[in-house]
């Protein structure tokens, strides 16, 4: 949920000014926002390459690069897929061939990066490497999917050194997040088999659950979503979600509330919970795959669906006040409140040409949106 300036619900026109933009490299890395900085995370010819800009004019302050010779498989885009960190005034970087890197956030100087591909062994899988990195105290934490029980590893923030390793799990295509249950701080790491719930100071297993999809060559993105003691996962391909409650706190134990093929099977973007009810996209958004993508409202305590607006297609979601920011994969910014009576679309506007994948960023009442190749900066502060 964006904590933020109040922003408008009513838009100009011809949609929210756009105060600036710019041409970026390929990369499906979404833009974050620091302490007036912009961090955007891209490739530029044959190099991954971090920049940090003014957040408020787009103005470069500096730029780190380092040589990546990653080729996608499938002729897709072969920029960086993780989402940049930024914590305490480093910033750290996770890129398609598996340097994790770590800079200086005020003059982008490298403190200490690590070759996971050549540490860990890691496996490139079907879009190359993509969790972004979580920090949590004084870890950066990975899911990797290396060899020799470094399915998950824990790095120190500071200098980059191994602090744990755990699970022998291959990496799926989600990201790791933390959350405090049972008065027990988790880290929560979707693999490629299961739901892993792991202590973060020393990496210690606290619970596992069975998670996958059926068919090896499938994509697990979506991050877990965690309300209390209950978990929230999704998948697509024949997957469907399940709803998990959390017993214990030194140990713990896991039973499934609900699952269901036919609730809300995400495929790359995380659905938002608000008031009892979950919104996100259900379906695979593969480019061409028909049907369509949908979103939907489910009820989060029993999975039922509430509505669905078919056709969607793929897209990001924002919770801003009691209305969801959604950008669309066709560059739509749409403004659509969270009811669970049925789809109430207040705004709508083109805001980037077509191919948006990576997630936005909210900070301070502007926007920040990338496409393929162009990131750009609305005002969205209210009048």
């Amino acid at each position: 949920m964006y904590p933020g300036t109040e922003v408008a619900t009513n838009w100009p026109k011809n949609g929210p000014p756009v105060v600036w933009q710019k041409q970026v490299g390929p990369g499906f890395s979404g833009p974050v926002v620091a302490a007036g900085k912009l961090i955007l995370f891209h490739r530029i010819e044959d190099k991954e390459t971090s920049e940090a800009l003014d957040a408020k004019t787009g103005k470069q302050f500096w730029s780190f690069d380092y040589p990546t010779a990653y080729r996608d498989d499938f002729g897709f885009d072969e920029g960086p897929r993780a989402t940049p960190a930024i914590v305490d005034g480093r910033v750290y970087t996770f890129g398609a061939e598996g340097m994790l890197t770590c800079v200086d956030a005020e003059h982008g100087k490298k403190l200490w990066s690590v070759d996971t591909k050549v540490e860990f062994h890691t496996a490139k899988g079907f879009f190359g490497r993509a969790s972004s990195p979580l920090v949590e105290g004084e870890a950066v934490i990975m899911i990797l999917g290396g060899k020799a029980g470094a399915g998950l590893v824990a790095f120190d923030r500071k200098n980059g050194k191994v602090l744990w390793k755990t699970t022998n799990d291959e990496a799926s295509y989600s990201s790791p997040v933390a959350a405090t249950i049972n008065g027990q701080q988790v880290v929560l790491a979707v693999t490629l088999s299961e739901l892993a719930g792991v202590e973060p100071a020393s990496g210690k297993a606290l619970f596992g659950y069975p998670f996958r999809p059926p068919i090896r060559s499938s994509v697990t993105a979506a991050t877990p979503v965690v309300n209390g003691n209950e978990i929230f996962i999704s998948a697509s391909y024949n997957t469907g979600a399940a709803m998990l409650r959390v017993a214990g706190a030194s140990t713990m134990s896991v039973e499934k509330v609900w699952a269901s093929e036919d609730a809300l099977s995400c495929h790359y973007a995380t659905p938002i919970l608000h008031n009892g009810f979950l919104y996100g996209i259900h379906g695979r958004t593969d480019p061409g795959f028909e049907p369509a993508a949908s979103l939907r409202c489910i009820e989060w305590k029993s999975g039922k669906v509430q509505w669905e607006r078919q056709n969607f297609g793929a897209a990001t979601l924002m919770l801003v006040g009691e209305a969801l920011l959604i950008l669309n994969e066709r560059g739509e910014l749409l403004r659509v409140a969270t009811s669970p009576t049925g789809y109430k679309e207040t705004a709508r506007a083109q805001v980037l040409p077509n191919q948006v994948r990576a997630h936005p960023a909210l900070a301070d009442g502007l926007f920040y949106a990338r496409s393929k190749d162009k990131l750009v900066c609305l005002d969205l502060t209210k009048r």
